[in-house]
């Protein structure tokens, strides 16, 4: 199961396209197209420390708590917490609309749209890793650094939980270069940019 599947289920999508007044189908292309850039974001951030795994644990846990919950929430989203993940994981506010230009080109969908969803989607994703990270940590055994991103790199790379933990999980899980994702060149842009 793929991600955007997953944050369909809870009902991640469905809040967006009712905030932003599109319907689901549309979420979901968008949705599809700008995850593996924010993605690839986060595996760049983490490589680039060299406390690796615990740096990905680090950088969810600046961002603080209930980022899915206010996009699941009936009130607006406050999307400045999503821009906050942008700029920590692309650097510039020129990534980012690269990001949704390239992204726009790629799936058909508006450039605008998809500049609105770009940081709803990135608090439903980073949510979404803080919540199996505070879940698998309760159960994870000691070394085991991000506990429950194992399951997330099983949904992202085809591996079992216990085959995709540390750094070399989370690189492995999140890795886009070479198997055929036609948004590989937004991964490469965002690295060039962000160099």
């Amino acid at each position: 199961m793929q991600i955007t599947d997953i944050l369909a289920q809870m009902g991640g999508l469905q809040s967006v396209a009712r905030e932003l007044g599109v319907n689901e189908s549309q979420v979901a292309t968008g949705a599809d197209a700008l995850i593996p850039a924010i993605l690839g974001g986060f595996k760049r951030q983490a490589q680039g420390q060299p406390a690796g795994a615990d740096a990905l644990g680090g950088l969810l846990g600046q961002f603080g708590g209930g980022l899915l919950d206010d996009v699941l929430a009936p009130q607006p989203t406050h999307v400045e917490r999503g821009d906050a993940v942008l700029g920590q994981i692309f650097g510039s506010k020129d990534v980012s609309r690269a990001v949704a230009d390239k992204a726009a080109a790629q799936s058909g969908l508006d450039a605008s749209l998809l500049k609105k969803m770009l940081p709803m989607v990135a608090m439903l994703v980073t949510g979404y890793m803080q919540k199996q990270g505070g879940e698998g940590a309760a159960q994870a055994a000691p070394g085991s650094a991000l506990g429950g991103l194992g399951a997330l790199g099983g949904l992202l790379g085809g591996q079992s939980g216990s085959q995709a933990s540390g750094l070399q999980g989370i690189a492995s899980m999140l890795d886009m270069d070479g198997d055929g994702n036609p948004f590989d060149d937004i991964l490469q842009m965002v690295g060039k940019v962000m160099r």
